[in-house]
């Protein structure tokens, strides 16, 4: 297994293999994804339907996936195995709040750790193995070997594996990799 390129996402930087790309000022996620969406020049219109968990993940992809010519591989040998600790719970709450009033049917979508995956194969095509586990704390070692299983039995040709998390506090964390 071949580490291709890496990123992490915190405290309003982006780090890509090791070497800081991107800060703002301001590490509140709100501003700093929009930023970080705008500086990028994305063009994605549902980035801004999204929740937050599917902010940060599809911002990590899509600058761990910027000039890597995935288009050469089928998309069904491109997978995705992403952890985090608190699945999906900051949407969770969000969208309780919402039953007081009237329960928002674009925020419940968001209510399932996976759909970050799901917004990441829609955006890019992929249709390979999607994982999504639940762990205490990032076991990068368990995401490497999973991802080396899938490499070896030749079911994947390239994989986005990593960790994606955002806390009720606001703290929030990518650490995503591709690996060949």
């Amino acid at each position: 297994m071949d580490l291709l390129k890496h990123i992490r996402i915190e405290k309003g930087s982006v780090h890509v293999n090791g070497t800081l790309k991107f800060s703002h000022e301001e590490s509140e996620f709100r501003v700093f994804a929009r930023s970080l969406y705008k500086y990028h020049a994305m063009d994605y219109a549902k980035f801004y339907k999204m929740s937050p968990l599917s902010k940060l993940g599809f911002l990590a992809s899509e600058i761990l996936l910027m000039g890597m010519d995935t288009k050469q591989v089928a998309p069904e040998n491109i997978s995705l195995i992403i952890a985090n600790a608190s699945s999906s719970l900051h949407t969770d709450r969000i969208y309780q709040d919402t039953q007081e009033s009237k329960p928002s049917p674009a925020i419940f979508v968001y209510t399932l750790p996976n759909i970050v995956i799901g917004e990441i194969c829609i955006r890019n095509g992929f249709k390979g193995e999607g994982f999504f586990f639940i762990q205490e704390s990032f076991d990068k070692e368990f995401i490497f070997e999973y991802a080396d299983e899938l490499l070896m039995e030749r079911q994947t040709t390239l994989c986005v594996a990593g960790w994606v998390e955002i806390d009720m506090e606001g703290d929030y964390l990518a650490d995503l990799s591709l690996l060949k």
